[in-house]
């Protein structure tokens, strides 16, 4: 879309779950760059996304990663907290790309430099793709840590989104400091006290 500008693809992952932080990347990849495997990170088995990270680390021109926590989730809601965990990563980068692509259809400008948003840009730009991979891998290692200290909630299997065991571990140890409040955490949740 910025062809030969530094482009970098934006995208964020964590966003739909009820704990743990919202993790985005932004990556610069070098023109023409391709790779068979190269797409949404969700059409991805776990063992391709990680093959495709090393890949991406090692040959991108520039790679970064922002977080926003759970509870910045809840201070800020959640669409401002992913984009802000997306302004994090373009800051960190050590390539100051000429444009911006961003998977989806919400963004807030950052600095002076043009932007885009493209729905389902994850499996139409390469850059935002392995944007994708970066923010999916980064975050399920973080979830995966965490699950060590939180073995009822399964972490390590769910990555904090919400599947059945993970709200029954909710229902019947309540909920952890890493669990957003401003979240309907079970089907029953009216309010939970922030």
């Amino acid at each position: 879309m910025y062809g030969g500008r530094h482009e970098a693809g934006v995208d964020e992952a964590g966003r739909g779950c009820l704990a743990g932080p919202v993790f985005a990347a932004a990556v610069i990849l070098p023109d023409g760059f391709s790779h068979p495997l190269l797409t949404d990170s969700k059409k991805l088995t776990e063992k391709q996304r990680y093959s495709l990270r090393a890949v991406i680390e090692a040959e991108a021109e520039a790679w970064a990663v922002g977080v926003c926590s759970s509870d910045e989730i809840d201070s800020m809601n959640i669409l401002n907290a992913s984009i802000e965990a997306m302004h994090r990563a373009l800051a960190a980068l050590k390539v100051r790309p000429g444009g911006i692509i961003v998977d989806g259809n919400r963004f807030k400008p950052y600095e002076d430099i043009e932007w885009a948003t493209v729905v389902k840009g994850d499996g139409k730009y390469a850059n935002i793709a392995a944007a994708s991979i970066l923010a999916k891998t980064y975050r399920d290692d973080y979830m995966k840590e965490l699950a060590a200290s939180y073995p009822a909630y399964r972490w390590e299997v769910n990555k904090g989104y919400p599947t059945r065991d993970h709200r029954a571990a909710i229902a019947s140890y309540g909920p952890t400091e890493h669990h957003r409040r401003s979240f309907r955490l079970l089907d029953t949740q009216l309010t939970l006290e922030l």
